[in-house]
C-alpha cells in the first residue's frame, strides 16, 4: 500500500511538471540595439508574448503600434523591457516614436 502511494505521488508530481511546460506561454525576444529592432520582422503564432528589451547603453526608445491608433507609449530606458501578447492573426507594424526610421513588424499566423 505504501509503495503504491509513493508511485502515485511521484506520477502526480511528474504530470504536474509536464503540464506546466505544455501550457507555458512562448516568449519571443527582440533586442533594441544600435537604433534597430533585432530582429525587425518576426512571425509568431496566436498567444505568443513578444518582449522588446532596450540594449542600448544610454539611449531611450519605445515600441509604438501607431497604425492601431494607439497613443505613443512611454520610453524604454537601457535594460528596460516591454511585452505584448498577440492573440489575433494579422500583421502588426510598429516603430520607435523618437526614432521613426526604426521599424518592425510582427506577423501572427
Amino acid at each position: 500500500m505504501m509503495k503504491t502511494k509513493v508511485i502515485i505521488n511521484i506520477l502526480g508530481a511528474y504530470l504536474l511538471l509536464c503540464s506546466g511546460s505544455l501550457f507555458a506561454q512562448e516568449v519571443v525576444e527582440i533586442d533594441i540595439i544600435k537604433f534597430k529592432f533585432t530582429p525587425a520582422t518576426i512571425t509568431v503564432t496566436p498567444g505568443t508574448t513578444v518582449r522588446w528589451t532596450n540594449r542600448e547603453k544610454r539611449q531611450y526608445h519605445n515600441v509604438w503600434f501607431e497604425a492601431l491608433g494607439e497613443e505613443e507609449p512611454d520610453y524604454l530606458f537601457p535594460e528596460e523591457s516591454y511585452e505584448r501578447v498577440f492573440e489575433n492573426k494579422g500583421s502588426f507594424p510598429y516603430r520607435c516614436g523618437p526614432h521613426p526610421k526604426m521599424t518592425g513588424v510582427v506577423h501572427v499566423e
